[in-house]
Parts: C-alpha cells; structure tokens; sequence
C-alpha cells in the first residue's frame, strides 16, 4: 500500500488514514520524535485540545515550532 502524508497509509481510495482520536500520546511521540508535554497514557484528543489545534499536523507543526 503506498504511504502518504507522514509515512501514513492510504486507504483503497486513496484518501490517506487518519489517526484515531484515542490514540496514546507516546505513540505520537515516538512515531514523530516529538514531545507534546503530556503523560504518554493520555489520548491524542487530549493534546489537540491543550494545544487548540484542529488536526495531528496542525499540532505536529506547531510543537516543533515551539522547539
């Protein structure tokens, strides 16, 4: 299956995979070497709603700015 945005797999269609909203901050960390500044066992929801931003790009971007 091709990957897309952020070594993301597409779907059938094409449309590329999102990541699920339940997903655990640590695994975001790991997988984009990132630090979001919450415990790992928190939920990805959680850390688009500390950091105000609408989608995993948006926070990746933003938090690598921060730096």
């Amino acid at each position: 299956m091709p990957k897309g945005l952020d070594n993301r797999s597409r779907d059938e269609d094409g449309e590329i995979r999102h990541k699920r909203n339940d997903t655990l901050v640590r695994t975001v960390e790991a997988e984009y070497g990132v630090d979001l500044g919450l415990r790992g066992d928190a939920k990805l929801k959680t850390a688009l709603e500390r950091h105000d931003v609408p989608t995993l790009s948006k926070l990746i971007e933003k938090v690598r700015k921060e730096g």
